[in-house]
């Protein structure tokens, strides 16, 4: 099984997750795929820096399948060369029938790419923890959503949020604050199913975004201060590190399955044993 991991990430992005502790999101989603799919040969390439530089003699179409990041990038600026490279390869995923997966950025570039539309969230950034999120009907019969509960609760963080869907597309999940959580995009075997949470963040990761954004979530309102936003990621990673600790998470609202690997990433495994292996075995 061949993946390739697409960090949507520009330099400057990853160089500021890197300065709080945090995983770059590419190396993060390959260490997930790795746990889940250790036959794999898993890559990692950077569209928003230009050239994908993948391995000599590698090209799209040696590919199973394509899982997309997050980004400090938006699909509000589709002028923005870095984002216009990614729009123009999620169409060529597409047309070469690619799977793809992805999070938060990836939810919302799939609709852009298929012709939908997203926009700032009118309610700000959505941090921390989404809740509660509910499966449509449809999620609940999807194989995304296969051994999932019909209501959960995600880490999260993302400003923009899909507004309309493309023709073809289906909204799989949603909660209060954004009506699309999750969205499939059918373009025969190009599939692109992705999420608006991260089912790859754990809450270590988590906490280095809360340090990165402290200021920022503090005047959004998120926190009373940017001291209370660092005190609130001290916690969330002592429980990372004792995630036994139901002081800790009674305290900061953290339900049992988002400190479980295998409850937190159930998508990324129904994507691979559907799209990836399912089409490998066709």
């Amino acid at each position: 099984m061949n993946l390739l991991v697409l960090d949507a990430y520009a330099p400057d992005g990853r160089a500021a997750l890197r300065g709080a502790g945090g995983n770059e999101a590419g190396a993060l989603y390959a260490r997930t795929l790795a746990r889940l799919a250790p036959e794999a040969v898993i890559d990692v390439a950077h569209p928003a820096d230009g050239d994908l530089a993948l391995p000599p003699g590698v090209a799209l179409a040696d590919y199973d399948g394509v899982v997309w990041t997050g980004s400090s990038l938006s699909l509000c600026e589709p002028d923005d060369p870095r984002v216009a490279r990614q729009i123009a390869l999620a169409r060529a995923l597409f047309e070469r029938d690619i799977p793809s997966f992805g999070s938060c950025f990836a939810a919302q570039l799939a609709a852009v790419a298929a012709g939908g539309a997203c926009a700032r969230s009118p309610r700000g950034r959505e941090f921390g923890v989404s809740r509660p999120i509910a499966l449509s009907a449809r999620g609940r019969a999807h194989p995304l959503y296969r051994g999932k509960p019909p209501v959960f609760e995600a880490f999260t963080s993302h400003q923009d949020e899909i507004v309309r869907l493309p023709s073809g597309a289906e909204c799989l999940a949603s909660n209060d604050w954004s009506d699309v959580q999750a969205l499939c995009v059918e373009r025969g075997a190009g599939a692109f199913w992705a999420v608006q949470y991260h089912p790859e963040f754990d809450a270590r990761e988590v906490a280095a975004l809360c340090r990165l954004r402290a200021a920022a979530l503090a005047g959004e309102g998120r926190f009373a201060s940017p001291e209370s936003a660092l005190a609130w990621a001290a916690d969330l990673e002592a429980l990372h590190r004792e995630p036994g600790r139901s002081d800790l998470q009674r305290a900061l609202g953290i339900v049992p399955e988002l400190l479980d690997f295998d409850a937190r990433t159930q998508e990324v495994r129904n994507w691979l044993e559907t799209c990836v292996r399912g089409a490998r075995r066709d």
